[in-house]
């Protein structure tokens, strides 16, 4: 059997020494592709959002001046696209959320068996923050469409 099966690595062993360094690497691009992934995720609910937003306050605006009178299916559709963005959104943050859990958990797995020095920030994620206030947005766009009520009435 080899060193490795048998018992921790030699602390001082140069090539363990790289491929610690090597993982400890992968696991920040892991973070930061992670953090693109929910960034797409973003992109997307936000066009799903504004697209389906202005859809109803056109038509909302169409029908006040009179100019259509039967504007409720495109309004309709308009309130489904939004909920749709925000739908997304939500799976996309929970996704990311119980990802980030699990590659934590790794990370202290391997840091206590010396794989991993494990010496650099795990911070939480800024496209995380970004993705929850984009969802309070967009509950607001929703209520504010439904209940025609709330900073966008």
């Amino acid at each position: 059997m080899t060193q490795a099966a048998t018992s921790k690595p030699i602390a001082g062993d140069v090539s363990v020494e790289l491929a610690s360094r090597r993982t400890g690497m992968s696991f920040q691009r892991t973070r930061m592709s992670a953090d693109r992934t929910l960034m797409s995720v973003i992109r997307t609910s936000l066009s799903l959002i504004s697209f389906g937003f202005t859809i109803f306050q056109v038509f909302q605006k169409l029908r006040e001046q009179a100019v259509v009178t039967g504007s409720a299916p495109a309004r309709h559709f308009g309130v489904a696209l939004v909920i749709l963005g925000i739908a997304m959104l939500v799976i996309g943050i929970v996704y990311h959320l119980q990802f980030m859990m699990g590659l934590r958990a790794e990370r202290r797995t391997m840091a206590a068996a010396g794989l991993v020095h494990a010496e650099s920030r795990f911070p939480p994620s800024l496209t995380l923050i970004t993705a929850v206030v984009l969802l309070f947005i967009g509950a607001a766009a929703i209520v504010s469409m439904v209940f025609q009520a709330g900073p966008f009435g």
